[in-house]
This record gives structure tokens, sequence and C-alpha cells, in this order.
């Protein structure tokens, strides 16, 4: 069945760096666009970041535009989120996210904790 499991969350000061990952498997990874989003306490769940089926059209939600980046390798069926100049306010578990035949499919999140 379809399976997306994020990883690499963690506590971080700062101005410090992450790198997210979400292995994907059940589904043809290089077929389908892939989504990173995120959600704080007490706010709604946004999408930060999208990548296409071939990776080479990627968007950015403003707030993260010039200091994340989204990425995938689909031999490995990997997609990444770098995350760079980290600030409090990026404080959310972040999700991996697709739709595959008309169903949105998420991973369990991961929590990343920016402390100021």
């Amino acid at each position: 069945q379809v399976q997306l499991v994020e990883s690499g969350g963690g506590l971080v000061q700062a101005g410090g760096s992450l790198r997210l990952s979400c292995a994907a498997s059940g589904f043809t990874f290089e077929d389908y666009g892939m989504n990173w989003y995120r959600q704080a306490p007490g706010k709604e769940r946004e999408l930060i970041a999208t990548i296409s089926a071939a990776g080479a059209s990627t968007n950015y939600l403003d707030a993260v535009k010039g200091r994340f980046t989204i990425s995938r390798d689909n031999g490995e069926k990997l997609m990444y989120l770098q995350m760079a100049s980290l600030k409090p306010e990026d404080t959310a578990v972040y999700y991996c996210n697709t739709r595959v035949r008309g169903t949105a499919r998420w991973g369990q999140g991961t929590q990343v904790t920016v402390s100021s």
C-alpha cells in the first residue's frame, strides 16, 4: 500500500539547518508530484513546497522562499526538504504528501523545533 515516512526532524537553534527526508513506497513514485506541508500548534496545515514528478518544477510558500529547497531522488524514491536559516516561526510538524489515484496520502509527520 501507499506509504510515506518522514524523518530528519529535531531541535535546532535559530539560524541553523536541517534536512528532512520522505521515503515513499507502494506507488510509482516518479509519476507523481510531491509536496511538503507543515502544521504549527494552533494553526492550520499549510503547503510550503511542491515538486513536479520529474523534479524540474518547484514552488515555495513566500515565507520559506530562499531558505528551503525541495528536491527528490526518483531512483531511491526519496524526497527531501533542505531547510536553512531556520526561524522560531518554522517550528511545526512537517508532512510529506502526494495524491495517488485521487486520494491524498500523508506521512506521520516529523517535528521540527527551532529555539530562539
